[in-house]
C-alpha cells in the first residue's frame, strides 16, 4: 500500500487537477504505461498524475483487492474503471480451463466497449486458441504469463494486441529477464508485428528505464513503483526551497 502521506498528497493533486481542467491527454509519445491494481482507491489517487494509459487487473489482483472475480463484478469494476478520467484501457482477465471457457468469459467481459476493454489469456495451448477465436470475434486480447521470449513468436503470429512478459518472476526464477524481455521486442519487430511488450511484474524503476533505453515502451506497475518515481530527495528539496523562495517575495497558495 501506498505510505499515507504519499497518498493523501496524491489524492490532493487529483482534486486540484479535477477542479482546474478538463485533464485531455498529454502528448505521451508511443508508450503506454499501465497501472497495475484492483484497488479502487489508488485509481482515484493516481490517475489524474497523467502518466497513464490504463489499468491491468487480473484475478490475483482481484482478490487481493477483495473483488469477486465472477463476470457481474467484473463487468461492474470495468464499467467503473472507464468512467474514470484518465483510463483510456482496461485490462481484465478471462477463467477457465478450456479455450470454449475463456473464449465465452472473454466475449462477456469485452461487452462494455470492444475498442477499450482488453482481454487477458495465459499464452497456454488453451489460451492461445481461445486469443484466436476472440481475436476473430473483434475482441482486442493481451497474451499475458509469458516467461519465455520464444512465446513471442506466438504472440505475434497471432496478431495479439499486447504480450506481458513477467519481468522480476523471470528473474527469481532464474532467467536473464531484461535479456528475454529485450528478445521478445525484438522478435515481435523482426515479424513486422504491431504486438506490444507490455513488460510486467517490474520490481524496481531502474529496471524499467533499462528496457526503456533500450526502445520498449509498454509497461505495467504496481502504485508502489509510482511511489518510487515521485522519491528523489534533492527534487523534493528543490521544490522546498522554491515555495520558501516564493513566500519570501509575497507569493500566496
Amino acid at each position: 500500500m501506498i505510505h499515507q502521506t504519499f497518498f493523501l498528497f496524491l489524492v490532493a493533486l487529483a482534486v486540484s487537477i479535477q477542479k482546474t481542467s478538463s485533464f485531455s491527454a498529454p502528448r505521451r509519445g508511443t508508450n503506454r504505461l499501465f497501472l497495475d491494481t484492483a484497488v479502487e482507491s489508488e485509481w482515484e489517487a493516481l490517475l489524474p498524475i497523467g502518466i497513464f494509459h490504463g489499468i491491468t487487473t487480473n484475478p490475483t489482483l482481484l482478490e487481493r483487492a477483495g473483488h469477486e472475480c465472477t463476470i457481474p463484478a467484473v463487468l461492474s469494476l470495468t464499467k467503473r474503471a472507464l468512467n474514470m478520467v484518465g483510463c483510456d484501457e482496461f485490462m481484465c482477465q478471462a477463467w477457465g480451463i478450456s479455450s470454449e471457457d475463456m473464449y465465452d468469459i472473454g466475449m462477456q467481459l469485452s461487452e462494455v466497449d470492444r475498442k477499450r476493454v482488453v482481454i487477458k489469456v495465459p499464452v497456454t495451448f488453451e489460451g492461445t486458441k481461445a486469443a484466436s477465436k476472440l481475436i476473430a470475434s473483434g475482441v482486442r486480447v493481451c497474451l499475458t504469463a509469458c516467461y519465455s521470449s520464444d512465446q513471442a513468436i506466438i504472440a505475434a503470429g497471432l496478431g495479439a494486441d499486447y504480450l506481458a512478459p513477467y519481468l522480476g518472476r523471470m528473474i527469481d526464477a532464474g532467467k536473464d529477464g531484461m535479456k528475454e524481455c529485450r528478445r521478445m521486442q525484438n522478435i515481435a519487430n523482426g515479424m513486422g508485428s504491431s504486438t506490444r511488450i507490455l513488460v510486467a511484474s517490474i520490481r524496481d524503476v531502474t529496471s524499467m528505464g533499462d528496457l526503456m533505453g533500450h526502445g520498449m515502451d509498454t509497461f505495467t506497475f504496481n502504485p508502489e513503483i509510482t511511489k518510487c518515481l515521485f522519491s528523489e530527495v534533492l527534487t523534493s528539496t528543490a521544490a522546498e526551497d522554491f515555495e520558501a523562495a516564493a513566500k519570501r517575495c509575497g507569493g500566496e497558495s
